[in-house]
């Protein structure tokens, strides 16, 4: 129940977070702080609000939108995930890459740019082939 709702605000959160008039909001709302500097007398309590209110927004949005990024990866994993499984040439290896430890993964590209490296050789050799037939 709490996951559901923590998965419904953060997406209404990170939604309204990335809006203009939210960012206008925010603008309008220093600027309020700003103007009224004066009156306070440009306070060491005046100058808390403002610190203590943009801290604790900061702490909290941190939250909203590791979840937003983590949910949005696991989407384009799966996608990707599908893609791999429809393309006939593809290696199936690679599904779940994302598990891999940064020693694997860095085997991994290498594995893959060698065989971009020898497709390429591969290439190279039809066209100065084709070249010479000409």
């Amino acid at each position: 129940m709490a996951q559901g709702f923590f998965h419904r605000f953060s997406n209404l959160v990170s939604r309204g977070a990335g809006k203009p008039l939210t960012f206008s909001i925010a603008c309008g709302l220093i600027i309020l702080w700003a103007v009224s500097g004066p009156l306070f007398g440009f306070s060491e309590t005046w100058q808390l609000v403002v610190n203590t209110a943009t801290t604790i927004v900061t702490f909290l949005m941190v939250f909203v939108v590791q979840h937003t990024q983590n949910r949005d990866g696991e989407a384009v994993q799966a996608k990707l995930d599908d893609l791999i499984l429809a393309v006939r040439k593809a290696d199936n290896r690679l599904i779940g890459a994302e598990e891999l430890t940064g020693h694997e993964l860095h085997k991994l590209r290498r594995l893959i740019a060698d065989r971009v490296e020898n497709d390429q050789q591969a290439l190279e050799e039809i066209d100065r082939r084709a070249a010479e037939r000409r």
